[in-house]
């Protein structure tokens, strides 16, 4: 399973442990990843992701999925997030 986040596209990054003695070696940083339950009250079912901890206080932030997903751009999303995002505005559509 990649460490990917499924919302924000948030992934493994790099960069150096250095010591007192300035020796440089390589690390990983991996984002905390959560498996997170979040209801859509647009598409009436909850719904499952692995996100990073960061992304769940934004989408908190933002006031739930629906609103996180039809906020940002899509191209900033992964995959699974756009086509979460097109299923939500064809609902939003439908309803009104």
């Amino acid at each position: 399973m990649s460490r990917v986040c499924e919302l924000s596209g948030k992934s493994v990054m790099t960069g150096n442990n250095v010591s007192k003695a300035n020796n440089r070696t390589r690390r990983r940083f991996l984002p905390n990843l959560q498996k997170s339950s979040m209801h859509s009250s647009i598409l009436g079912k909850t719904l499952q992701f692995r996100v990073a901890a960061s992304t769940i206080r934004t989408v908190e932030k933002n006031g739930g999925i629906d609103s996180y997903l039809l906020s940002t751009n899509k191209s900033s999303l992964p995959l699974k997030a756009q086509k979460l995002r097109q299923e939500i505005i064809k609902a939003k559509e439908n309803t009104q």
